[in-house]
């Protein structure tokens, strides 16, 4: 889960956003598949295109410049970086951690579950997977706002622990997850979950594990998914590697060399390679049908938005029925450094509302 002290540094712009429905098209989405560099030349400032209510939030960190790039000698530090601006933990709805059996040959492994039963009931249930470059974060942190979300929509939610990337690389991280999923609908009963209504959703690194974990449940037919709620998900290995970005995207918080150092841990080879295990990099699965009903959202100077783009796109061209929603301006975890501007709760509100009718 993304805080402001681990994601430290940064300045940016933004005006009144557009929510494109399913069906939309989008220009931006035709961009070269080779690219010799990983930055192409840009006139635009990025500090121009913040608005007030996202640059005032950001304020403190503007000193320090933006966030250093994640590598091997600082990763160890930002793991142990303290969670902060994260709500506070409350007692209702109740959460508790468990420990469920992991995949075969792998270890147990946690999750935290909020606002469970009664036995025998019928909610509808989220699987959470928290963000953090695929190589830190903490399930923990997801908690408090993750309390929000079962109070508002009367769900239950679970939050996986997976293991991280480099110490677990691919496909480590994605049994842990879909041990989770088999735990949710084999103890639906006892949860008090309708299987029927269960929802996968993420942010940055965790909304890539959940479109990676949708892809696997839909190949693998056993668990079937309402919908997936992917929040400016980190999809593609090649961004900021072998595909160039303008220079204005990715400069603040989540950088190309951060990209490109956590992809590497998790595929246990250079980002950007020819050849990468199958299911590893959503952007790169070539048959996105029978895929559940997607939420995209994602800012206009995030790193990531050209791949959420065009993933948002392929998944229109292949008949699934996508939501997207891009917020001009938005930078890497931008609603989580402003979380009460009016641009934060109005990209809140949607894709609280895609899982209002998911389980309608």
């Amino acid at each position: 889960m993304l805080n402001r002290r681990a994601i430290l540094r940064s300045g940016l712009t933004l005006g009144s956003w557009p929510l494109v429905l399913p069906g939309f098209s989008v220009a931006a989405a035709k961009m070269t598949e080779a690219a010799e560099g990983t930055t192409m030349g840009s006139p635009v400032d990025p500090a121009s295109l913040v608005p007030p209510e996202f640059a005032a939030a950001l304020e403190p960190f503007r000193n320090n410049g933006a966030l250093p790039d994640i590598n091997a000698q600082n990763l160890a530090a930002m793991r142990e970086y303290p969670s902060a601006g994260l709500p506070a933990l409350t007692s209702t709805p109740a959460w508790e951690r468990r420990t469920i059996a992991g995949a075969k040959d792998a270890p147990d492994l946690a999750v935290y579950l909020i606002n469970a039963g009664p036995a025998g009931g019928n909610k509808p249930a989220i699987l959470h997977i928290h963000g953090g470059g695929y190589m830190f974060g903490r399930a923990a942190d997801a908690v408090a706002p993750m309390q929000k979300v079962a109070h508002e929509l009367n769900c239950v939610i679970v939050s996986v622990d997976y293991r991280l990337a480099p110490e677990t690389p691919f496909p480590g991280s994605l049994e842990d997850n879909y041990s989770a999923l088999r735990w949710l609908h084999e103890s639906a009963r006892e949860l008090g979950v309708n299987r029927q209504r269960i929802a996968v959703m993420g942010e940055s690194a965790g909304g890539g594990h959940a479109a990676m974990l949708a892809i696997a449940a839909r190949d693998r037919g056993e668990f079937p998914l309402a919908a997936q709620v992917l929040i400016y998900p980190m999809l593609d290995d090649r961004t900021g590697s072998t595909r160039a970005v303008p220079a204005h995207i990715g400069t603040f918080l989540w950088t190309r060399g951060s990209n490109r150092f956590g992809w590497s841990s998790l595929l246990g080879h250079p980002a950007g390679s020819i050849h990468v295990p199958f299911g590893a990099v959503p952007a790169r699965v070539t048959n996105l049908t029978g895929l559940p009903p997607a939420f995209i959202g994602v800012g206009s100077i995030d790193l990531f938005v050209q791949e959420d783009t065009m993933y948002a796109q392929r998944l229109v061209e292949a008949g699934v029925a996508t939501e997207f929603a891009l917020v001009p301006g938005g930078y890497h975890g931008f609603d989580v450094f402003a979380p009460d501007a009016p641009l934060s709760k109005h990209f809140r509100e949607a894709w609280m509302d895609s899982l209002k009718r998911a389980f309608a």
